[in-house]
């Protein structure tokens, strides 16, 4: 491969990153963190780690996929809290859960984002060594992307109702 070739990867032609873009971001991030930590979440990171996945799209694209996100990790928290107790973390049921929610998301007409959040959320659950219970764990994860997403989704709204547009 040309190193020329590598640079195109890199170098923004129709999206370019702006300052006021970075600003709104690095706010939104401290908010969510702040947020998180105000209720005592443990793993208080897992809101700005979603807000990150918010921020870097419009309104009106990331509201779609942060319903999938949303709706995801719900699942994937609801099938490792009732499952992890029982099994915490045998491979065999870690699979057989994945497989089961690929299934139900079939059967549903699910997004594949909402798969995979879902897959993602229920291997934490199952497979992170943790001193608490599966379903403290899901619920607490649960909340914590919950809030990286409102944070960024009203931030998004904020910036569309005021009419900022990055400049490209």
């Amino acid at each position: 491969m040309k190193t020329e070739k590598l640079g195109e990867w890199f170098v923004a032609k129709s999206d370019p990153l702006s300052v006021a873009h970075t600003a709104q971001t690095a706010i939104a991030v401290v908010l969510s963190l702040v947020i998180a930590r105000l209720f005592r979440l443990p793993e208080a990171y897992w809101a700005p780690m979603s807000t990150l996945i918010v921020m870097q799209s419009t309104f009106d694209a990331a509201l779609p996929i942060s319903m999938q996100y949303f709706a995801g990790t719900a699942v994937g928290a609801a099938a490792g809290a009732v499952i992890d107790p029982y099994f915490h973390g045998n491979f065999w049921a870690f699979g057989a859960s994945v497989f089961t929610i690929g299934l139900a998301a079939v059967a549903f007409h699910i997004e594949r984002s909402a798969f995979r959040h879902a897959s993602i959320t229920l291997t934490i659950v199952m497979l992170v060594p943790r001193s608490t219970s599966a379903p403290l764990v899901a619920l607490h994860r649960f909340f914590e992307v919950s809030i990286g997403l409102s944070v960024g989704l009203v931030l998004l709204d904020l910036r569309r109702r005021i009419g900022w547009r990055p400049r490209t």
